[in-house]
């Protein structure tokens, strides 16, 4: 469907002839004329100036051209068919730990064993993919806690950052409590009417670093309603070679403080999980995606495509043409002139 977005604009159009019958006409100069003892010689270059007037093709480029920029001024616009398009209105932030032990080489994707932060990279890129409708952040912290994206709706721009962060970015420790005060201080940055506001914390360690206390900021995220999934990842037993030769099993998640992140999930009402090797990852994720559901599509968004530039462009192309062809006719004129200047020297 084609519609015009200021179509008050069209009042403009007979602007030029509005002006042209209010202000009085140029003065020729008086002294100016060509005298003749009669007219009668005249008669037929009268008339042929009235049809050449008709036919002027200056005097109609001239009008298309403002016909053009009236339409343009309009903005004339394409209105596509109604969408489908899901808006959830939750806010949803993915805190990934990436301190030194996320290097840890205990989950296995595909058919290679890989660290803790590219299996979690794999899981969580799928997740996002699945948010549609959702505003997304991304919070990376280590010893530090950071903002690497702010809520938005452009997953793909959250998965791109996401991908790009490596182990030792944020430092070597685990700021559990400042990764959630950052998100907490988000949160309550954001109108009340937002929705839902729901953070998503990946860790493998224990708070080691920061100002705040996770206890503490789970507390101030109960204040503002936001409701905190921990994932705890990490497998549980790891076979590693021995200093005397041979094989031993040791627990590589031996430093996850599970009661921490545990109380932390129960006091802002979300759920803590314990993921050990990818699969179990993958289905906590979908878990999730069950807890804090994407909402249905609901009708009603139509797109619309701003089309002003086609009828813009023209208006400037006939111009352009209006100036190019008189400049040529004058350049012409000039040179017959020289000719005809250069021809009556030469016969006297």
């Amino acid at each position: 469907m084609w519609s015009l977005a200021w179509p008050w604009v069209l009042l403009a159009l007979p602007l030029p002839w509005i002006v042209r019958a209010l202000l009085p006409e140029a003065r020729g100069l008086s002294q100016a004329g060509l005298r003749v003892p009669t007219l009668t010689s005249f008669e037929t270059l009268k008339d042929r100036s009235a049809a050449e007037q008709l036919f002027n093709w200056r005097f109609w480029l001239a009008v298309l051209a403002w016909l053009l920029l009236v339409l343009a001024a309009a903005r004339p616009e394409r209105i596509g068919d109604e969408l489908d398009v899901p808006v959830s209105g939750r806010n949803l932030m993915l805190a990934v730990d990436l301190s030194g032990s996320m290097d840890q080489k205990d989950f296995e994707l595909g058919s290679r064993r890989v660290d803790r932060l590219t299996a979690t990279k794999a899981v969580a890129s799928d997740f996002i993919e699945r948010r549609e409708g959702d505003r997304i952040g991304l919070i990376l912290f280590g010893e530090r806690a950071y903002l690497q994206v702010p809520l938005t709706l452009d997953r793909k721009t959250v998965n791109v950052l996401l991908m790009e962060a490596f182990i030792g970015l944020a430092g070597e420790k685990t700021a559990i409590g400042d990764a959630i005060t950052l998100a907490v201080r988000r949160v309550h940055e954001q109108p009340k009417e937002k929705g839902d506001q729901v953070l998503v914390l990946l860790t493998d360690g224990a708070n080691t670093a920061g100002e705040v206390e996770p206890l503490k900021a789970a507390e101030l995220a109960q204040q503002v309603g936001l409701r905190i999934y921990t994932i705890g990842i990490g497998a549980e037993q790891l076979e590693v070679s021995s200093l005397i030769g041979g094989r031993r099993r040791i627990n590589p998640s031996a430093d996850l403080d599970e009661d921490t992140l545990t109380r932390i999930a129960e006091l802002t009402g979300g759920r803590y999980f314990r993921a050990t090797d990818t699969a179990s990852l993958q289905d906590i994720y979908r878990l999730v995606d069950e807890l804090e559901p994407v909402e249905e599509p609901e009708s009603g968004f139509r797109p619309v495509k701003s089309l002003y530039f086609w009828p813009l462009g023209g208006a400037f192309v006939l111009v352009a043409m209006m100036c190019a062809i008189s400049l040529l006719q004058r350049l012409t004129r000039s040179r017959a002139a020289a000719l005809r200047a250069g021809g009556a020297t030469n016969a006297g």
